[in-house]
């Protein structure tokens, strides 16, 4: 039975833009060592892989080099595999089962709504090698993400930089960013006119991505802080990497939804 693979591009409405996920519906669970061979393959910043599990999915994530405990970009690219194919009902909610508990993926005003947790940032110092390979002076620095080991690759530092102008002039080292420390670091500012509340860059060498196009999971973190600061709830957000991305973010107590588009770039199976 052929396995369908498909590599779509996850808030963008256009080829070619957004951040590039592989989506792998499999027939019975696999060993995760086959997974990471097959994210590595494809080695794209995430590859998904699905599996058929009650009324919904279980889901789990793989970067090029490990296995992450969440990912929203190819979430939605994966919900937006199974509605493309007819596999869920266009009107019908997708519940995933991940390792960071029960998603769910929605349709409403033209985007894919996921239903994330709250990653809340909590102030801390940033040894000064991790800001010496961003090149890079925060006005403020965070760190978020699950478990409560502060050096992973599933804890991220977010950095707030002076104005957008330093977000998208960031140059990091990543080599030495990957020396420095596991953890990915997000790099965020107001953004510089009225489209977006705040643009955001995020870098995760210790994970195998030197620089994320567009992260979902990232927003679990920003979300909560900018509307903090800016006293809204429903934000408007970009991710100012070479391809770019738009997100929309809706903040509540615990929870964050993050909306975007998607687009299928190639449809095949494994071999």
């Amino acid at each position: 039975m052929p396995t369908p693979l498909w590599h779509i591009d996850a808030f963008s409405e256009q080829p070619f833009g957004g951040n590039p996920a592989a989506v792998c519906l499999l027939s019975v669970p696999a060993e995760a060592a086959w997974m990471q061979a097959i994210a590595a393959e494809m080695n794209l910043s995430e590859t998904a892989f699905l599996v058929r599990q009650g009324d919904g999915f279980s889901l789990r994530w793989f970067t090029p080099t490990v296995e992450v405990d969440l990912c929203g970009h190819a979430t939605l690219a994966s919900a937006h595999a199974l509605w493309e194919q007819g596999l869920v009902d266009q009107g019908t909610a997708i519940h995933f089962q991940t390792r960071s508990g029960e998603l769910v993926a929605s349709r409403r005003d033209g985007l894919i709504w996921l239903d994330l947790p709250v990653w809340a940032a909590e102030p801390t110092a940033v040894p000064p090698s991790v800001l010496a390979a961003l090149g890079v002076t925060p006005v403020w620095a965070g760190i978020a993400g699950p478990g409560n080991e502060p050096a992973s690759v599933q804890r991220n530092y977010l950095l707030i930089l002076p104005n957008a102008r330093a977000v998208r002039q960031a140059r990091p080292d990543f080599a030495a960013l990957r020396a420095a420390t596991p953890c990915g670091v997000i790099v965020s500012s107001r953004g510089e006119d009225s489209s977006y509340h705040f643009i955001s860059r995020y870098f995760a060498p210790g994970a195998g991505i030197n620089e994320d196009p567009v992260t979902g999971s990232a927003h679990c973190t920003l979300g909560p802080y900018w509307a903090d600061q800016l006293g809204m709830a429903n934000l408007a957000a970009y991710q100012a990497s070479d391809r770019g991305g738009e997100i929309w973010v809706r903040v509540t107590d615990d929870r964050v939804r993050v909306g975007g588009k998607a687009v299928t770039v190639v449809r095949g199976n494994l071999a």
